[in-house]
């Protein structure tokens, strides 16, 4: 009897479930899991597209050129003094052994008048000058009298100090001329005889 009474309860129970809630329950699928995409790479620095529409790499940019150090040329004239401009007396010139030079102290306002023989130092003041060639125009030609002069300054608590290398010319001493303080040189003539070696004004 208590069999037959379980079978009954069964019965009434699988009579209550609606027909294919179990299957649709048994047949429902399970979702896949989502895959997950990997980071994308951080782009490089782009410039404008192409033409094919992809973007190029912008490239370095270059590195500006340094201007080469000017190396001063053999014979170039000092600092301080104007030769450079100075254009250099023809080879029909005539050579002559002694420059006749005018000076000035600034200070006293004493002008003399120096002999410079060729190749030998003369002094006023605190400068030796030498005077490494003296040319003239020949007589057919305007009057040019011009002189290659070194000029070094002198004292005994520094070091020499070159002031001037180059052509002077009498005709036109601004065109080339020495800048100091206190001393001014020119070059007054080209010639061969000494009358005096220093004459004050």
């Amino acid at each position: 009897m208590r069999r037959l009474a379980a079978a009954a309860v069964l019965a009434a129970l699988m009579a209550a479930v609606p027909p294919g809630a179990a299957q649709a329950q048994q047949a429902q699928p399970v979702p896949p899991a989502v895959a997950v995409p990997p980071p994308l790479p951080v782009p490089a620095a782009v410039s404008a597209p192409a033409g094919d529409g992809v973007f190029a790499p912008i490239p370095p940019a270059p590195a500006q050129a340094q201007p080469a150090p000017v190396q001063p040329q053999p014979g170039q004239s000092p600092a301080g003094s104007s030769a450079g401009n100075a254009p250099v007396p023809g080879e029909e010139d005539l050579s002559l052994g002694i420059a006749v030079l005018g000076g000035l102290d600034k200070v006293t306002a004493q002008v003399i008048t120096l002999e410079a023989p060729v190749g030998q130092p003369v002094h006023f003041g605190t400068l030796e000058i030498i005077a490494r060639a003296c040319k003239k125009h020949p007589p057919e030609e305007s009057p040019e009298s011009a002189a290659f002069l070194d000029i070094w300054d002198l004292r005994q608590d520094r070091p020499a100090k070159s002031l001037f290398r180059g052509w002077m010319f009498a005709s036109s001493p601004a065109l080339s001329a020495m800048e100091h303080p206190i001393y001014d040189i020119w070059v007054l003539d080209c010639r061969n005889d000494s009358s005096q070696s220093t004459s004050p004004r």
